[in-house]
């Protein structure tokens, strides 16, 4: 079983075994409200270290155990291989996408990054 497929009750047994940079990434990923997101640069910014590549070898590595769905490309471009199943969780929760045209290459929304974005604004908590 990949790290990334741990199922979410694992993750805490598990947490001892993360590198505490990952850690720190998880953490921002379960922050992020319901319906919003922010980009792997954003994570990489909240936390003053790192970067989106940074961020995103945490995400694949480990990020099945969080909302993985809201930390995304600055693009909106849904996760090449995960489109279907982060479209459902967008759609659930309410996730603002902007409507692909007939044109684009598999009909798929994107993600309307001007009203999804979250900055980690009030309802944040502490910052890390």
């Amino acid at each position: 079983m990949s790290e990334q497929s741990l199922p979410e009750d694992t993750r805490e047994g598990y947490a001892d075994e993360l590198p505490e940079y990952a850690e720190r990434v998880l953490e921002v990923a379960e922050r992020i409200p319901s319906g919003r997101v922010m980009t792997y640069g954003d994570v990489a910014e909240w936390l003053e270290e790192g970067g989106p590549r940074q961020v995103g070898r945490v995400m694949s590595l480990y990020g099945g155990a969080v909302p993985w769905w809201r930390v995304v490309r600055a693009d909106g471009v849904l996760l090449p291989g995960h489109e279907l199943g982060a479209l459902d969780h967008y759609r659930a929760e309410g996730t603002p996408l902007k409507e692909a045209s007939r044109a684009a290459e598999g009909h798929l929304p994107r993600l309307d990054m001007r009203r999804a974005r979250w900055d980690g604004g009030a309802d944040a908590g502490a910052h890390t």
